[in-house]
């Protein structure tokens, strides 16, 4: 199979579950395209019966039902084909989103957010027309092979005239039309690109305005824009050519056909109303050729959309567990004393196929209760084996175990539904401060999230605000520290077994330090607490400390006795001037 016979059976895929709609529609195309073929023929009819000197009621009035009966079945065929595109449009769109939110983390987070977007937005947009198309297509070719036919049987002679053209505006039009294809595929990379690229822009819009970018920042996505912009003028001039192709061709034919036949019915050869009625069909060829010219630049831009559009349906999904997994469960099995929650058994990972080990070896033993602290350099693995943990990445080597269960036996949604998880830098969703912090645990009551907000000290701040826990927060309505206590509060609302912390002291001040720090003493009095720190001032009190280095564990042990036997964990600890005396004070507090 060719590309471009690939590329086709892409769009074909899309249309096919619609294609009892799709037959009904071309049937009502062929119905009033029926109606049209018989009007020139009426036509002449009409002018038959007037040089007969006939009553012209009947005639008339044929003529009038077939304009009246054509013009109802194609309003029937529009709406019926306009409803059919609309849901080509939604079913893509759907499918693209229900994709992103199955897929694999690490096959999202390579490509721009923007670009994401884009994908879900912009490129089902061109299916609008194209789904159509087929449709269209098929009629206009009937039309026009039914159009040629009634020519012939009018008079041979001028459709030989006539058929010289239409073969002409073919080849040309046949000649064009895939480079269109390639342009409107060119213009959606580009409206990606800058998508992609104004996201990331955006997002950082006050690093940019810090550092002085605004015009880097401006020229490199105007751009992007100026080659989409190229791309698009580069479709629309060929899409011009062919019309203007199509449009001249079929006048210089009617052209000719008008001199031709003129002198042929000079001669008597043809009857003055075979001449009009044959006009008629050469006038409505442009109806077919228009039509042809119209779905086959919409088929273009169909099929560069449907390539792109399985671009993202190729994208890896996340495992389904193993076969008859049950539903998350709210409460965790009943665990045996002593064992740990969660177990490292070899476990070596990788970000690509061909990428290197971002961990290797790794064997760890997180305790049921307790806080386990992640230390080492930045690129260390410490963020990989949270990865790992919540199934965002999966392990080329090695097993993790949960109870004793091994992580391929379980989905991943039974596995999350066990562990809470505060990003570094703690995003909030869309909605009210009460729909994020319910964002877990759709059910939570009121005096749960007071409860939980007033765990990491925020419950003064949002009584103060008329509308309490129906504020609309944004990202700019709350400081970072704020919106770090806010994902801390949405994952302490109900005791997870395990609680990842990602530097949860990131953005906090003193006083809220300390309140975490509590929050996180409370929490491994009950269950299971692993934090990723910078700050080692934030970790001296855990139970046990991991230190990390190139995607190994280097050492584990409590501070005391890594400070005595880890040369890494001192260098770290004097990096940030953490004295004895802070020590002692961290133990007091």
């Amino acid at each position: 199979m060719t590309a471009s016979a690939s590329r086709r059976h892409l769009l074909f895929a899309l249309l096919r579950p619609h294609w009892p709609a799709m037959l009904l529609g071309l049937l009502l195309g062929l119905v009033a395209n029926a109606a049209g073929l018989a009007t020139p023929l009426v036509t002449k009819w009409v002018l038959d019966t007037l040089g007969a000197g006939e009553p012209l009621t009947r005639p008339i009035l044929v003529l009038l039902a077939l304009v009246v009966v054509g013009a109802g079945i194609g309003l029937w065929q529009w709406i019926l084909m306009g409803t059919v595109a609309e849901r080509v449009v939604y079913e893509a769109r759907v499918s693209i989103i229900r994709r992103y939110f199955a897929a694999r983390i690490d096959q999202l987070t390579r490509r721009p957010g923007g670009e994401l977007v884009t994908r879900a937005t912009s490129d089902p947009a061109l299916l609008h027309e194209a789904s159509g198309s087929v449709v269209g297509l098929i009629n206009g070719a009937v039309a026009l092979v039914g159009t040629l036919a009634l020519m012939g049987v009018l008079d041979v002679v001028l459709l030989g005239a006539t058929l010289v053209a239409v073969v002409l505006v073919a080849v040309l039009m046949g000649l064009i039309m895939p480079a269109i294809g390639r342009a409107q595929e060119a213009a959606q990379e580009s409206v990606g690109r800058l998508g992609g690229t104004l996201e990331g822009a955006l997002r950082a819009i006050r690093t940019v305005k810090a550092s002085r970018a605004e015009p880097r920042q401006t020229e490199l996505i105007t751009g992007y824009a100026r080659d989409t912009a190229r791309h698009s003028v580069r479709a629309a001039r060929r899409s011009a050519v062919v019309w203007t192709i199509s449009w001249t061709g079929i006048q210089v034919a009617v052209i000719v056909i008008l001199g031709f036949g003129a002198a042929r019915a000079e001669r008597g050869l043809i009857e003055v109303s075979t001449l009009i009625a044959f006009l008629l069909y050469a006038f409505q060829l442009m109806g077919p050729i228009g039509e042809l010219t119209q779905n086959l630049t919409a088929m273009q831009a169909g099929i560069a959309a449907a390539s792109r559009i399985r671009e993202i349906e190729a994208i890896e999904v996340e495992p389904a567990g193993a076969p008859g997994t049950r539903p998350v469960p709210d409460v965790a099995p009943t665990p045996r004393r002593g064992d740990p929650v969660l177990v490292f058994r070899g476990v070596t990972a990788r970000y690509g196929p061909d990428g290197d080990p971002a961990v290797s070896d790794i064997d760890l033993r997180i305790p049921r209760t307790g806080h386990t602290a992640l230390v080492g350099p930045s690129g260390a693995g410490k963020t990989t084996l949270f990865s790992l943990l919540l199934r965002f990445l999966e392990p080329v080597d090695g097993v993790l175990l949960l109870d004793g269960r091994p992580y391929p036996d379980l989905s991943p949604a039974e596995v999350r539904g066990r562990l809470a998880y505060v990003e570094q830098d703690a995003p909030v969703v869309p909605g009210t401060i009460g729909d994020n912090l319910r964002f877990t645990h759709p059910d939570a009551t009121d005096e749960e999230l007071w409860e939980a907000l007033r765990t990491v000290h925020l419950a003064d701040r949002v009584a103060s605000f008329d509308l309490g826990l129906d504020t609309p927060l944004t990202a700019t309505s709350v400081s970072g520290g704020e919106r770090q206590r806010i994902a801390l509060a949405r994952a302490v609302l109900r005791t997870p077994d395990v609680l990842l912390l990602d530097e949860a002291t990131a953005q906090v001040d003193g006083l809220t330090e300390a309140a975490v720090t509590r929050c996180v003493r409370d929490r491994a009095a009950v269950g299971a607490v692993v934090t990723i720190a910078h700050r080692l001032s934030t970790v001296l009190d855990a139970d046990q400390i991991v230190v990390m280095e190139r995607g190994r564990i280097r050492a584990v042990g409590s501070h005391r006795d890594l400070l005595r036997e880890d040369a890494l964990y001192r260098d770290l600890v004097a990096a940030l001037r953490i004295t004895p005396e802070a020590v002692a004070d961290a133990a007091v507090h």
